[in-house]
């Protein structure tokens, strides 16, 4: 077995495959891309579900890969066990309907025991296998396996709903008897025991069938294109090569554990307590490799997942001993790790740095809050009680608390700790984290029809109307010569643009040789093998072979030419004003509006919306020739400015957009293939209509142009001058202005003189009110009245005074509102009766929620004939408090 470093060894699998004639596929971003259905990529496979499921042809049906990839599911087990990881490395090869089995266990063992490759002990392979798939074994032991190596499992067979799936053939390395101290050997891989000694190292999908879970698996039908999917965790197969006890005692992992250990001053010991210092080590490559590719830390979503990764990773860092801001420091090692594969994380490690450095000071106030809770909840125990694992469950998720400090804490004030209440809530959270994970996991059915469609097409890029051949016609799934009625249709060349990179498709007519109108197109999008596909209505009958006149309607697509070129605009003006980290994570240009979502860490500020609106109209009224060059290389656009984006496929003959001849480089460059106005002046006008947050770090900006925009601004307008003339101003802006100032004044005005009107009233009925003191059977003295005042603040006012005057341990008041509602309010001076809690019983009464503190809470409620009932009960509520 060769010894190598990671690096080494990820070269060797990408350049093995690539002597088989495989593709190498660069890597793509954390944060998936048109696919909604995933939170993270968390496979190699996962960027390959368009090409697995039909709905895209590969250029080359041969493709292989390294892919980073994130999985949170089991975050608990990080550092607990030798290999769970948040953030991963797989090493993957794919075939597309190209080789199948026979070809793929053969290049698995050549890759595996060649001298020339990783040169493993063929003795130390073991291979599991489904138990109906005989091809397999059979292969296996053509290859050169020993058939005592075999071992049939049951579950060896994959798929996620419907869709592609298959058996699978798994590949492990046996570490030998001092992984398994008790001897129970091949029996540790056979029923599946979790062990150290028998790895895998590698995986073998063969995607055959397409998975109905409406029929018994022995009835799935044959996929039209058989699929390999294989995979090798990089991790692991470095651990395996560098004899590491734990896939953390590699060159993956140790210069951040060497630096963790300068930090804190304390020594990682491979066979000690070393929990934190993997925590810290796995957390920190995560939140580098998925902050640089997007993400930020947040409340929601893939935010959330940072967020508690970085909360964890700094609690870490506080077990052992490291005060302050540490978690940033580690990012340049990180990337010095990486930077041969990644480099993208040492080239933007300070962007990195700064979002890591923000958000440990907040957690650092988070924590100061977490703190408090359970000091709170702690003093609401008495000595001996249990801390629910409800409570230290919301500790842990919430604030960021790992539950053994959490515990140790409850335990030296010499309180009870219910662990299995916390390990209850743990395995609910991740029940739902694992349905989350598959929801929406599978991979859409083949169409056998459309990936057989092979006949050319051309798109026309500036052409707007085209006389074309009709050479395919799809109808129900089914290939015809004719037909009426819906239809996807394919013509030898078309003007009809196909929806792709955030453009909506082209709409028109199809009119046959006499200028009739035949069919009219509702849409465009891409087949398989890159075809136009047209989806039609028919006026008449059409036939495959005839031509056609095929018409685009052009208002639609200036309109939408219009949208896409400013957001070009927008895009660079965003570089200008909020930094070089937005870059586009979704676009949409629609013929009335455009859409552009971007990554930044918070809201655009008003200021910046102005600068942003102003840098664009700038440019429009500049009237710059847009111009489109197809002689670029990806190198040479990206050059020049062009952000290439993750998701996007620069193959062919590629176009890059040009907007402005500024030096050193021009305004904009982008890698596109949509349709662009010919100068910038044709836009008009552009108008930000609104900004938004759509996920953690994912901001999203509506916007309008030309007719649209003037209509928008014209309403403005209109909508002044109805203002003007309400307020009986004059009729110019600043008239207006200082209108509407004035008014605002005496409205303040007005309010506080209610307000001391109300407080006044209240005063005047607080005499009568506190005379009334009853007592519970508890012996707590109280007051319960409805009261007639304007608001709740009014209650507040009462509560002041009744504070003040001391006329009892409780105070109960409820007042009917306007619109049927009621409120309530509580307050207490006695320890045994927190208003919080009181406020929680009474409230139902009047269909209100509440709360608050213990010495004052408040609800609201709807019933106000729930007003007597809520009085009544108040003796019974401090009886039995």
């Amino acid at each position: 077995m060769k010894q190598m470093t990671s690096a080494e060894i990820r070269d060797t699998f990408l350049n093995f495959f690539a002597s088989k004639g495989s593709q190498i596929m660069p890597p793509q971003s954390l944060v998936p891309v048109n696919d909604p259905t995933l939170l993270w990529i968390n496979s190699g496979v996962a960027t390959m579900k368009k090409y697995f499921d039909g709905s895209v042809t590969p250029e080359n049906r041969r493709m292989t890969s390294a892919q980073k990839s994130i999985r949170t599911n089991d975050i608990e087990n990080v550092g607990r066990t030798a290999r769970h990881h948040t953030m991963f490395e797989m090493l993957g090869n794919f075939s597309i309907g190209d080789y199948f089995r026979t070809e793929a266990i053969a290049y698995a063992w050549e890759m595996l025991t060649s001298p020339d490759y990783f040169d493993f002990p063929a003795d130390k392979l073991y291979v599991t296998y489904y138990p109906d798939d005989k091809d397999t074994y059979n292969r296996w032991i053509e290859v050169g396996l020993a058939e005592d190596h075999l071992v049939p499992i049951e579950d060896n067979f994959w798929e996620i709903g419907a869709g592609p799936s298959g058996p699978d053939t798994e590949i492990f390395f046996d570490r030998g008897e001092t992984f398994d101290p008790e001897h129970i050997g091949l029996k540790l891989l056979a029923d599946d025991i979790e062990n150290d000694r028998y790895i895998e190292i590698y995986n073998v999908v063969l995607s055959q069938f397409n998975a109905d879970p409406s029929v018994p698996r022995s009835e799935y039908k044959e996929l039209p294109q058989k699929n390999i999917d294989t995979g090798m965790g990089l991790e692991r197969m470095t651990c395996i090569i560098q004899g590491g006890k734990t896939n953390f005692d590699t060159d993956l992992f140790l210069p951040i554990i060497h630096e963790i250990e300068k930090l804190s001053g304390k020594t990682y010991d491979p066979d000690g307590d070393n929990m934190s210092f993997k925590v810290i080590a796995d957390h920190i490559r995560a939140l580098s490799f998925a902050i640089v590719d997007g993400a930020l830390p947040g409340n929601e979503g893939r935010g959330y997942v940072l967020r508690r990764l970085l909360r964890r990773a700094v609690m870490h860092g506080k077990r052992l001993g490291i005060e302050g801001k540490f978690l940033s420091k580690l990012v340049p090692v990180v990337g010095k790790i990486m930077e041969s594969y990644y480099p993208e994380v040492a080239a933007k490690a300070d962007y990195a740095q700064k979002i890591i450095d923000r958000e440990e000071e907040s957690f650092g106030r988070t924590i100061d809050a977490g703190q408090k809770l359970l000091d709170e909840k702690l003093a609401q125990l008495k000595p001996g009680e249990t801390l629910s694992g409800k409570d230290i469950f919301q500790l842990y998720d919430t604030y960021g608390y790992p539950v053994e400090l959490t515990e140790e804490l409850a335990e030296d004030a010499g309180f009870q700790i219910d662990h299995a209440g916390f390990e209850a809530e743990m395995k609910a959270q991740q029940e739902r984290a694992r349905a989350n994970a598959v929801k929406g996991g599978s991979m859409g059915k083949q169409s056998e029809t459309l990936s057989k469609l092979t006949e050319p097409s051309i798109f026309l890029y500036d052409a707007t109307t085209a006389e074309a051949k009709l050479t395919a016609i799809v109808q129900d799934d089914t290939r015809v010569e004719m037909a009426a009625g819906e239809a996807l249709l394919v013509f030898d060349k078309t003007p009809f643009y196909a929806e792709m990179g955030g453009q909506v498709a082209d709409h028109g007519v199809i009119k046959d040789v006499n200028g009739t109108i035949v069919a009219t197109v509702t849409d465009v999008q891409h087949a398989p093998n890159g075809q136009n596909l047209h989806t039609v209505e028919t006026q008449a009958e059409l036939k495959v072979g005839e031509t056609y006149m095929l018409a685009i309607d052009t208002v639609r697509r200036d309109a939408v030419m219009k949208n896409h070129t400013a957001t070009h605009l927008l895009h660079a003006a965003l570089h200008h004003v909020v930094g070089d980290h937005a870059l586009q994570a979704g676009s949409l240009n629609e013929t009335d509006f455009l859409r552009f979502d971007f990554n930044h860490f918070q809201p655009v500020t008003p200021d910046e919306i102005e600068k942003i609106e102003h840098i664009v109209n700038e440019k429009i009224w500049e009237n710059i020739v847009v111009e489109t060059r197809t002689d670029y290389t990806v190198e040479q656009a990206k050059a020049m400015g062009a952000p290439a984006l993750f998701g996007e496929k620069y193959t062919g003959q590629l176009r890059t957009v040009i907007i402005g001849n500024e030096r050193p480089l021009p305004f904009s460059v982008e890698l596109c293939g949509g349709t662009h106005v010919k100068s910038t002046g044709e836009i008009g006008l552009f108008k930000i209509i609104h900004e938004e947050g759509i996920g953690s770090g994912v901001r999203r900006i509506t916007a309008l142009t030309s007719k649209a925009a003037f209509a928008y601004l014209d309403n403005i307008r209109k909508e002044m001058e109805t203002i003007a003339e309400n307020v009986k101003a004059q009729g110019d802006a600043a008239s207006t202005r200082a209108k509407v100032v004035t008014l605002v004044e005496d409205l303040k005005q007005a309010q506080k003189d209610n307000q001391e009107l109300s407080g006044k009233l209240a005063a005047s009925q607080s005499d009568e009110i506190f005379a009334h003191v009853e007592t519970a059977a508890s012996g707590t003295t109280y007051i319960a009245s409805e009261v007639s005042v304007p608001d709740a603040n009014s209650l507040k006012q009462l509560a002041d005074l009744w504070k003040q005057k001391k006329s009892s341990d409780v105070l109960v008041l409820v007042t009917k509102l306007s619109e049927g509602k009621v409120s309530l309010l509580v307050a207490s001076s006695s320890s045994d009766h927190k208003a919080g809690d009181l406020v929680k019983v009474l409230a139902p009464a009047i269909d209100g929620r509440g709360g608050g503190k213990p010495d004052l809470a408040m609800a609201g409620g709807t019933k106000q004939a729930g007003i007597a009932e809520l009085l009544n009960q108040v003796p019974q509520t401090l009886a039995n408090a």
